[in-house]
C-alpha cells in the first residue's frame, strides 16, 4: 500500500475580536480577519490607534441599524457626522503588506465574501461610490439583505460584512431603539468610551 499522506494541520488563527465599550454598556464581536482581511484589518488599526475613542452614534434607525465611526461625530450634535473618515494617506498592514488609504481615508471594496447583512452583523458604511469605505459601519438590527452587495436585484447598494457581535447584542437593540432627533442621532447621545481588540 502506498505510504499514507500526511497533511501538515494548518495552524489557522481563530479570528480576532473587538468589545465595544459605549455609554449605554458594552458588546462584543467577531471581526472576520479569515473572510475579509483588507477591511478587518483597517478596522482593526482604527480601533487599536484610538480612532473611534469618544466618538458617538450619528445614526440609529430602529428597525435598522446603528451607524458609528464618523470622526465629526466626537461632538454628538455636529451637522457633519456622517462625512468623515480616516486621515488621507495614512495607512495600516494586512498580511504583512502595507495598504495606503486614498486621499480622501477610503480603503479597497472587498466584496469577496457574501455574508448577508443579518441581524448583528458589522458592515462598511460607504457613499455608494465604489471604493468609498473607510472608518464608518454600521450595525444591523433586523435582516437587511437588500444591503448585500451582490443583491442587485434588491438596490444597488453594495455593503460588505466584516463581523458579527456574539454578545451584548441587548446592549445593541437597546441603543436601536433610544429616541432620535430629525437627523437621527440619538437624543441622549451615545459615546464609544473604546474598542479593545483581543487576538
Amino acid at each position: 500500500a502506498p505510504p499514507a499522506l500526511k497533511t501538515p494541520r494548518s495552524r489557522v488563527m481563530p479570528n480576532p475580536t473587538a468589545t465595544f465599550n459605549t455609554s449605554e454598556g458594552a458588546f462584543t464581536a467577531e471581526i472576520f480577519m479569515d473572510r475579509m482581511p483588507i477591511t478587518a484589518s483597517n478596522f482593526i488599526d482604527l480601533a487599536n490607534t484610538g480612532f473611534y475613542n469618544g466618538v458617538h452614534f450619528h445614526r440609529v434607525i430602529d428597525g435598522f441599524m446603528l451607524q458609528f465611526g464618523c470622526p465629526h461625530a466626537k461632538d454628538p450634535k455636529s451637522r457633519m457626522a456622517g462625512t468623515g473618515n480616516p486621515p488621507g494617506g495614512s495607512s495600516f498592514t494586512c498580511d504583512g503588506k502595507t495598504i495606503t488609504r486614498d486621499a480622501g481615508g477610503n480603503i479597497p471594496d472587498e466584496l469577496i465574501d457574501k455574508t448577508s447583512n443579518e441581524p448583528g452583523t458589522l458592515s462598511m458604511a460607504n457613499t455608494g461610490q465604489p471604493n468609498s469605505g473607510g472608518s464608518q459601519f454600521f450595525v444591523n438590527t433586523v435582516h437587511n439583505d437588500f444591503l448585500d452587495w451582490w443583491r442587485d436585484d434588491l438596490s444597488p447598494s453594495q455593503h460588505p460584512v466584516f463581523g458579527k457581535v456574539t454578545s451584548g447584542m441587548d446592549v445593541v437593540n437597546k441603543i436601536g431603539k433610544m429616541p432620535t432627533d430629525p437627523g437621527d442621532a440619538p437624543i441622549k447621545p451615545v459615546m464609544m468610551n473604546s474598542v479593545v481588540i483581543k487576538s
